[in-house]
């Protein structure tokens, strides 16, 4: 629902796109990243990866100093279709999200339709992420859900095949349109 992207701020700090990717790809991976969403503190991770690659420690530190640089927005259309869900009032709508836990609440605070969930379920705080089916079972046993009785969205094919796995139905999100058709389809 959110489009988020580092490369938003690293196109501002290197020269070119090679520099970027290779800075992503070898310094600020995604992997590095996802370890504060499974629970690390933004200074931890900052220190740990600085002592590591001290030559680019004002580069790591942008990082988490320029992350709301990294948000622009939503992907357009997503926020219409969850409007839609939640005015109809004849879903429960919950949110198993990978984000930090202390960056979590900047997006909860710019995105107002974060505040139309039941219930959100964030890896950072719960220091499990997806595809770890303990996250899946922390929501499901939180809200009192059924997990036949569930839709799961995510844009990650390894979190659709742990929620199939776990009996609930997944639709794996490559657009707007697509999923408009697919929840058409699961609901109708």
């Amino acid at each position: 629902m959110v489009d988020w992207d580092p490369r938003y701020v690293y196109r501002d700090i290197f020269s070119t796109e090679k520099e970027t990717e290779w800075f992503l790809e070898n310094i600020c991976t995604m992997d590095w990243n996802e370890q504060q969403d499974a629970g690390r503190t933004l200074e931890e991770a900052t220190r740990i990866l600085i002592a590591k690659f001290p030559d680019h420690a004002e580069e790591i530190s942008a990082y988490y100093g320029r992350w709301t640089e990294m948000l622009r927005g939503t992907i357009k259309g997503t926020e219409e279709i969850l409007k839609g869900l939640f005015d109809t009032k004849k879903y429960r709508l919950l949110a198993l999200t990978n984000w930090s836990a202390e960056t979590f609440p900047i997006a909860q605070e710019r995105y107002e339709f974060l505040n139309w969930f039941e219930g959100i379920v964030v890896s950072g705080i719960e220091k499990c992420k997806k595809p770890e089916t303990k996250i899946y079972n922390i929501l499901l046993n939180r809200y009192q859900l059924n997990p036949e009785e569930c839709i799961f969205i995510d844009d990650n094919p390894k979190n659709i095949t742990t929620a199939n796995r776990m009996g609930i139905k997944g639709i794996l999100f490559s657009s707007p349109e697509n999923l408009k058709v697919e929840l058409d389809k699961l609901l109708n």
